[in-house]
């Protein structure tokens, strides 16, 4: 759990800050070499060869996931928390959005393809895409195991059990809806293979606005909430602070609850 530096104030020399702060750059170094050995080992994973057809709705039609490479040999995808019943997409995923058209255009560079997947119908998809200005691929599995396959939704059956398979383990989760990342690759005979899925906490290096509030005095000041992204809104809805389902489905009951 981080510190709010600025409740427990040091104020120190310009020597003595350099001293500590090269003590905290051997071990950053030692962070990023870690990093891109984990990076290494993920790239060495074995693969899933994808046997099952999955058809999306798309705003120009049924497209498969063969389709969704659009000319690439890879492909990412976020599972979007957006259910078939909801007014609005999830504010933690639309948050992770947030960060992804401007890196489109460099991922196309390397090959790789991006789609987000929702289980809304594709005119809500569409609707909430506009408004918030978005420009990413986004389609509808609807009507498609494809969710259930990736262990981002769940069943009114499921959910009773008590436990969900979600992250590789059996857990109690709150909702109907779980983001992820997950990731594959075409071959030249058209042959989809899944390679690799991250959930809970291994989709949030994509949220850039994170890595940057980990370089401030605060931090992400997130320790007295009660659900750690709680303060997070759409972003056109920071001045009401407004949230379109009064349930909330996509956080646990209690997050904006007060201690």
């Amino acid at each position: 759990m981080s510190t709010r530096t600025v409740d427990n104030l040091k104020v120190v020399s310009r020597e003595e800050w350099l001293v500590a702060r090269k003590k905290l750059l051997a071990r950053e170094k030692q962070l990023t070499r870690e990093r891109d050995a984990v990076a290494a080992e993920r790239r060495q994973l074995p693969w899933v060869k994808v046997e099952k057809n999955y058809v999306f709705d798309t705003r120009s039609g049924k497209k498969t996931l063969a389709d969704l490479f659009d000319g690439k040999g890879q492909l990412i995808i976020y599972h979007l928390m957006f259910g078939p019943e909801w007014k609005e997409a999830c504010p933690s995923c639309s948050f992770n959005m947030d960060h992804t058209d401007a890196a489109l255009v460099h991922l196309a560079q390397r090959d790789v393809s991006f789609a987000a997947v929702s289980r809304a119908p594709i005119s809500k998809i569409e609707a909430f895409k506009k408004r918030l200005g978005w420009k990413f691929n986004w389609v509808s599995s609807y009507g498609s195991e494809f969710n259930y396959d990736y262990h981002v939704s769940f069943t009114p059956e499921q959910l009773a059990k008590g436990k969900v398979e979600h992250n590789f383990d059996l857990e109690e989760f709150p909702g109907a809806e779980a983001p992820g990342i997950s990731v594959f690759y075409k071959d030249k005979d058209g042959n989809v293979f899944h390679t690799y899925s991250a959930y809970a906490r291994g989709t949030e290096s994509t949220m850039n606005a994170y890595n940057y509030l980990d370089y401030v005095p605060k931090g992400r000041d997130e320790d007295s909430l009660r659900f750690t992204m709680s303060w997070l809104r759409h972003h056109d809805s920071y001045d009401t602070g407004h949230l379109a389902d009064a349930n909330i489905p996509y956080w646990p009951a209690d997050a904006l609850s007060p201690r």
